[in-house]
Formats: structure tokens, C-alpha cells, sequence
């Protein structure tokens, strides 16, 4: 029975849990709740009609025989269930019923109350934006919510037990505080109340370190406050603390420890001595000043290395450098520092400050540092005379004595030390001096000042060599020699110069003239030092003179005799035919000579050069040169028709067009053509001709051309006809146009071809056993050699037509159309 009231509570609970309103089936009359507290529920409803009042019976259900009944009238539509249990679940029925107290409909809800009202126990306040309260636990409560009014100011906190805080208020601010018991039901009435108030704000701090040994604290007036308490103490929990009480808004807190953290903390206090919230910060006191400063001078880089003991409490360090106006600086958070760029021949003070978040320290004392003197100037360098160098400077502050280096630019270098300002050094041609001068004191070396170079004039060109490229074109040559940058070349012949200059070792000289001598001298050159003009000369001859061609004239089929006119006599003459077709060479010391076998259709460069022992001259003008063109080598000819016959030939090398020739006593046939055939017409057959032909080239030279006579083909016959024998044969008949032609006659037609030769001599032919009834077309031909036939002589049409059984007659039907004598 436990068992199945236990599973019964829970049932309910979840339905409970998922229904707020349960209909009635059958007349949908619904009850809905709006409110519930810890011992009342409120419900609403709709009018019902024919309802005259309404009952309402609650029924706790898990409390035996606690049940209420309430009755309202048809105008009230909603009611409130009063005197009950607080964290009970209740069936409640809702009916409606009319005048006579018949039940018309009725529906149920389930609904817990919410849990009993809480009682605050004690509520304060430890921070001045919250209060916390304290209370005992109500059955059935699963939260609270807390609740805190100041005026119209209402701030509320769900919490889940008991302590329970509520924050967001304003500091020394009296609040109405409450509390409410939470279930799944509802809220509970509210608590009776329990005024509270929270504690003053901190003060806001304002903490700096004026000295090394105190601490100065400001903050601005708390609202409500009395007093103040401030305290301060090491951080590190060394030491004693210090306390103060004012009523001021400002502490100074002296013989502190320098550059150490301490911690402040202040609060305020109410008229009632409450201290409200506190303020703690965290200052460290101002380093002291350092101590044991070492001043270290880097003379090559020109700075100083300043380094000291480390300050307690000190984050950074600054170091200053003084000379004059011009002040240098060094911050690091280390205890050394550079301080770079100082300025040679000067004399510098050196002090260090010591920095924290707090301020500074007093600066140290001033440390004296004098710096390396500077470079020497008004450096002037002088070869005073050959192979000797004078270097010289002015004097410098702080120099007490001087080193001279001289590096030449073979690597060697010499130098001189003295406390005078110059110094003698020997020199040699064509080298380049490096020269750099340094002031020394007990500080070290000055800085490299100006490092000035200084040139000897170069040596002479060496291994002179010339080679003549042409007749007017010599080139020179020579070895390199030491500090020459440049060299000029110059060639001297009968008053004339020609001038060459180049950074390279050779020259090419033109426009000189051909077969002259000439005297040749390069100059070595330098920016610094010029030209040195004590070298030696050199003597050469040009080469020939180019020879001009005059005439060129033709002596046979392929032989050339060149001209030409030179006034170098010792020369031997040179002439070159050159082209596509090859060179072709002759040789003479006089003024012409003859080329040999030249092919025909070809063109030509033809051009002379002398040569003698000092060289070969440049080539003379070339002259072109045209042979005459090629006759082509195959011809052929062809008969076309009666009266035209075709011409083809070969391509004749070097020929542009052609003319072909028929001549016969009886007349000419001609042709001028760019191709290599042509057609002849009005050519009379059975005759014979001589063929000729002439190729002629782009400039018009002509090459005739003479071939084998030809022979045009016999006369077609004349007057065909066809005549019926007696035994079903057919006579071809003609006229013969000479009798020693031989002819062939065709028939064609659709029931056969046939075909008769005849004898020698005679005009006619027979064929037998010819089919009648059908069209014949009919050729009558000259046999040619080799028994070809012509096809081009004209065509009749006959038609054979049958007479009774097998005779026919033979009726002449005319010549064809033009496309059937083809």
C-alpha cells in the first residue's frame, strides 16, 4: 500500500508538472490559475451558460481529510482559495451548476502552494555594494529570493540556500531587505523585513614617492565617512608597519628604505565607527643615487662604457654626458651602458640617475673623460721630385705625436711615426699611394680621417705591335703596363696625325691612306698624372690601294676580260666573279685579265684587290655581271588539232620569258611567253617547219636556240559517207587529202563499235555484218606513225535502219554536236 500511494504522489506530481488547465471533455468549461502563494491559490474561469454559481473544492493530496469547499456566484468569474497548506499539491475541482443545482460541467487542476515564509535571522553588511543575509531552511523550497528596496530602487538575488548575498547596491545606503521561499508552485509572502545598512566606499588612493625615503598619500572625501585609518608596510613583510587615523584626506609617510615596495591600505569609517570597504596599493619609494662609477673610453668606436653598482628598487638608469651644449644620453635597465657617437678632442662629464616607477634619483657626482683627438686635416701630398712623395697636415688638439700610413695599390705598405707634421716616402711610376694620417694621445687613436690616394704617371706602353686590317685600317697592340687608365695612339705621316684613345690595350686607326708610311707612338694616360710622353715610336707601311674596275667586255660564250686602273705598281691584282653559281678567279700584275668558262644564265659580283708585301687592299667597286641565259635543253610538240599544235620546253637557267618560232614556206606561227609552253595556231597540216626558240633574260639577254624540224600531221578526209552492200555490210567512203596517207575509219553506236583499215592507196572500207536499227557516229582518221591515230578530225552520225527482216537503209543523220568530237 506504501508502495502504490508512493507511485500515486509521484504520478501526480508529473502531471502536475505538465498541466496548468484541464478541459472537460464534453463541455469545455476550463479553470486556470494566476497566482499562488503559500496558503492560497487564485483561479479564473469563463462564464459557463445556465450556470446560476460556481463551486470549487480543493482537496490536498497528500494530507488526509484537509479539503475546502468554495462557492461563487454566475457574475464572479474568478475566486481564491484561502487556509492552506503551504508546499502541499491540490486536486482542484471546479464545477458549474444552474438554479436548480444540477452540475452542468466541471473540470480539474492539479496545483502545489508555495513553500512557508523563510524568517531572517540576521542580515549585514561586509562590502559597501552588498549585503548578505542569514536564515533558516523552509520544507519544500528548492530557492530564495532575496530582496533589497532603497526608495523606488528595487534589486533582487535568486540564491539557493542560506547565506545569501545581494550586490549591485550604493555604499552607506539603508535598505529594506526581504526574503521569499521558492518552490515549483510559487513564491511565498514575503518575510517581515530587516533594515540594513551597507558600509562606506574605500577611499581611491593617490600615492607618489617625492624622496628616496617617503611616501606621500592623497585621496578624495568618502561619502558618509568620520575618519580614515592608513597603514604602510614592506611588501616583502620585513619591517614594522605603519598606522595612521586622520580625518584628513592626506598622509606622508617618511624615513622609508629607497627603491622598496610597500604596501598602503586604507578605509574609511562611519559615525559608528564601522569601517567600510578598504583600499590597498602597492608604491615603491624613489631609487637612491648610484654608487662606484667606472668610465671605460673605446677609442676606435668613440664611446664611452660607463658601469656601477646596481641600486636597489631602481628599474632603469640614465647616464649623461656633458661637453658644452652638447649633452649625450644612455638609458638601460642593466648597471652598464654605452654611451656612443661622443666627439673626438673633446672633454666629456659623466653622471648616472638612477629611475622607478616612483621617480629618480639624485644624479651622481661628474666623472671627467677626454677623448682621443680627432684626425689630423689640411692633408697635402706633393712629389717634390721624381720617385720622392712629401706628405704634410696641420697640427690637432690633443695630438700628441703622428703615424703616417702609404699603402701602394700592389699591397705593400710603409709608414712613419713622428711628432713633426709631414713626412718624406719614396715613389715609383704607375702606382696609386693610399695615403691616411692619425693623431695619437693617452686615449688612443684618433679616428680615420680623409685617406687620400695619390697617382705617379704611368709607365710607357710596352711590346708595341700593328697589323693592318685594310689598306686604310691598322690595328695596334701592347701589352698593359702599371697606373695607365688610358692610352693615346697617335699616327704621323707627311704633316697628317690621326689620334686613337681607348681604355683597352689596342687600337684600330682608319681613314689612313693606302700605301703610305706612318709613325706610330701610344701615350699612356692617367687622371691623375695625364700622359707620359717619353715612349718610343713604331714605323709601318699601309697596305695597297684599292683598283678600279673600268671595263668589262665580252670575248666569247663564257669568257670575260675585266679592266681596271690602280697606281700601285708593285702590286699583283686579284678579280673575283662571284655568285650563285660559284667563284671564278684571274690573276694579273698588269691592268686586266680574263675569266674563263663562266655557266650561261648566271649573274655575277665581279670586283678586284690588290695585295704586295705590306698587306692586301680593301676590294674595289663591284661591277655585276649578267651571262647570258641557258637554252633549255628538252623541247616538245604536240598536235592539238589540225591547225594548232602545242610547244613545251624545259626552264632555261637565268631566262625571264621566251619566244617560240614555226616557219614553213607556207607561213609562220610565233610565240612570246612568260611560261614554259605555249599554243601555235594556224599551223597547215602535212607540212614541214623548222622550230626555233630564243630565251631571253631580265635585262634582255638573249640566248637563240635552234632544235630539230618539225613535221605537222596529215589532213583530215573530206566528204565521209556510208553506203549499204547488199549482205548486210556497210561501205565507209572519203576523200583522201594525199594518197599516201593511210586512214582508219570507227563506228560507234549502241550495239557495237566496229572498225575498218583499208588498203594503201584507197579512199573507202567495208565492214560486214553490221547490226541495223541503230545510230553510228563515224571518224575518219590519218594513221601517223607508229599506227597512232589522230583524234581530232571531225564526226558524222549516221542512222541504220532495217527494211523488212534484216535490209535497212543508211540515212545521213549529220555531223555531231562540238562536245562529240572530243
Amino acid at each position: 500500500m506504501c508502495g502504490a500511494k508512493s507511485k500515486s504522489l509521484i504520478f501526480i506530481g508529473l502531471l502536475f508538472n505538465c498541466l496548468e488547465t484541464i478541459f472537460s471533455a464534453n463541455t469545455g468549461f476550463s479553470v486556470s490559475i494566476y497566482d499562488v502563494t503559500s496558503q492560497s491559490i487564485h483561479l479564473r474561469w469563463p462564464k459557463f451558460s445556465g450556470a446560476s454559481s460556481y463551486r470549487l473544492t480543493a482537496t490536498a493530496v497528500n494530507a488526509v481529510g484537509h479539503s475546502l469547499v468554495a462557492y461563487f456566484s454566475d457574475v464572479t468569474l474568478k475566486g481564491t482559495l484561502t487556509s492552506l497548506i503551504p508546499n502541499t499539491v491540490y486536486a482542484i475541482q471546479a464545477e458549474a451548476i444552474d438554479k436548480n443545482g444540477i452540475i452542468l460541467a466541471e473540470t480539474q487542476i492539479m496545483q502545489s502552494t508555495a513553500p512557508g515564509v523563510p524568517v531572517i535571522d540576521q542580515a549585514y553588511s561586509k562590502l559597501s555594494n552588498s549585503i548578505t543575509v542569514e536564515w533558516r531552511a523552509v520544507p519544500g523550497a528548492t530557492s530564495y529570493l532575496l530582496t533589497a528596496q532603497e526608495g523606488d530602487s528595487l534589486i533582487e538575488a535568486v540564491v539557493t540556500d542560506s547565506p545569501g548575498t545581494v550586490t549591485g547596491l550604493k555604499p552607506a545606503t539603508l535598505y529594506r531587505i526581504t526574503i521569499r521561499s521558492i518552490n515549483s508552485g510559487g513564491k511565498s509572502q514575503p518575510s517581515p523585513f530587516r533594515k540594513t545598512k551597507t558600509v562606506l566606499a574605500a577611499p581611491i588612493l593617490s600615492v607618489s614617492s617625492p624622496t628616496c625615503d617617503s611616501i606621500a598619500v592623497s585621496w578624495k572625501a568618502v561619502y558618509m565617512a568620520a575618519g580614515f585609518s592608513v597603514s604602510l608596510m614592506r611588501s616583502d613583510g620585513l619591517g614594522r608597519m605603519l598606522k595612521e587615523n586622520t580625518t584628513s584626506t592626506s598622509l606622508i609617510f617618511t624615513n622609508l628604505d629607497p627603491g622598496t615596495l610597500y604596501t598602503i591600505k586604507a578605509y574609511a569609517w562611519n559615525a559608528n565607527g564601522i569601517p567600510g570597504d578598504d583600499f590597498t596599493y602597492n608604491q615603491r619609494t624613489s631609487p637612491n643615487t648610484p654608487v662606484d662609477v667606472q668610465v671605460a673610453f673605446n677609442s676606435g668606436a668613440l664611446r664611452a662604457i660607463v658601469s656601477w653598482m646596481p641600486t636597489e628598487g631602481a628599474l632603469t638608469y640614465s647616464v649623461t654626458a656633458s661637453s658644452g651644449l652638447s649633452k649625450l644620453t644612455c638609458n638601460t635597465s642593466s648597471a652598464s651602458c654605452t654611451v656612443p657617437s661622443l666627439q673626438c678632442g673633446s672633454e666629456y662629464y659623466v653622471s648616472v640617475t638612477a629611475y622607478n616607477g616612483a621617480g629618480s634619483s639624485k644624479p651622481t657626482d661628474a666623472i671627467s673623460l677626454k677623448t682621443v683627438p680627432c684626425a689630423p686635416v689640411n692633408i697635402s701630398i706633393e712629389e717634390d721630385e721624381p720617385g720622392h712623395l712629401l706628405v704634410s697636415w696641420s697640427s690637432v688638439n690633443f695630438g700628441h705625436y703622428y703615424v703616417v700610413f702609404v699603402k701602394s695599390n700592389d699591397g705593400l705598405e710603409v709608414h712613419c711615426n713622428t711628432s713633426h707634421p709631414q713626412c718624406h716616402f719614396q715613389s715609383d711610376c704607375g702606382f696609386t699611394y693610399f695615403i691616411s694620417v692619425f693623431a695619437y694621445n693617452k686615449a688612443g687613436q684618433s679616428p680615420l680621417g680623409d685617406v687620400f690616394n695619390y697617382s705617379t704617371a704611368p709607365c710607357c706602353p710596352r711590346d708595341l705591335r700593328a697589323a693592318f686590317v685594310s689598306s686604310d685600317t691598322v690595328q695596334v697592340t701592347w701589352a698593359p703596363v702599371r697606373g695607365a687608365e688610358a692610352y693615346e695612339t697617335r699616327v704621323v705621316s707627311w704633316g697628317s696625325t690621326v689620334l686613337c684613345n681607348d681604355t683597352t690595350t689596342a687600337c684600330t686607326l682608319s681613314s689612313l691612306q693606302c700605301d703610305t708610311h706612318y709613325k706610330i707612338t701610344v701615350y699612356s694616360f692617367s687622371e691623375a698624372r695625364g700622359s707620359n710622353r717619353s715612349c718610343a715610336s713604331k714605323y709601318v707601311a699601309t697596305a695597297p690601294c684599292s683598283p678600279e674596275i673600268k671595263n668589262i667586255s665580252k670575248k666569247a660564250h663564257s669568257v670575260i676580260k675585266v679592266h681596271w686602273q690602280s697606281s700601285n705598281e708593285a702590286a699583283t691584282y686579284i678579280v673575283t666573279a662571284r655568285g650563285e653559281a660559284g667563284l671564278w678567279h684571274c690573276t694579273s700584275s698588269g691592268n686586266s685579265c680574263t675569266l674563263i668558262n663562266l655557266p650561261c644564265g648566271s649573274a655575277f659580283s665581279v670586283s678586284a684587290i690588290a695585295r704586295s708585301p705590306a698587306g692586301e687592299s680593301l676590294p674595289s667597286y663591284s661591277v655585276p655581271l649578267e651571262t647570258a641565259p641557258c637554252c633549255p635543253d628538252d623541247l616538245i610538240l604536240t598536235q592539238v588539232t589540225q591547225s594548232v599544235t602545242n610547244i613545251s620546253w624545259t626552264v632555261g637557267m637565268g631566262a625571264q620569258t621566251y619566244v617560240t618560232a614555226l616557219e614553213s614556206p607556207k607561213g609562220q606561227a610565233k610565240c612570246h611567253t612568260l611560261q614554259n609552253h605555249c599554243l601555235l595556231g594556224c599551223i597547215t597540216c602535212s607540212t614541214n617547219y623548222t622550230v626555233s626558240l630564243k630565251a631571253i633574260s631580265e635585262t634582255g639577254l638573249t640566248s637563240s636556240c635552234t632544235y630539230q624540224g618539225y613535221s605537222s600531221s596529215a589532213c583530215c578526209p573530206s566528204g565521209v559517207k556510208l553506203y549499204r552492200l547488199s549482205n548486210n555490210g556497210i561501205r565507209v567512203y572519203w576523200q583522201a587529202s594525199d594518197v599516201t596517207t593511210n586512214y582508219n575509219a570507227d563506228l560507234h553506236g549502241s550495239k557495237g563499235n566496229f572498225t575498218c583499215t583499208p588498203s594503201s592507196g584507197l579512199s573507202h572500207c567495208d565492214i560486214t555484218e553490221i547490226p541495223c536499227g541503230d545510230i553510228y557516229t563515224v571518224v575518219v582518221s590519218p594513221v601517223i606513225d607508229k599506227g597512232t591515230k589522230l583524234t581530232f578530225c571531225p564526226r558524222k552520225i549516221y542512222s541504220v535502219t532495217c527494211s523488212g527482216s534484216s535490209v535497212g537503209m543508211v540515212i545521213n543523220r549529220g555531223k555531231t554536236n562540238a562536245e562529240q568530237y572530243v
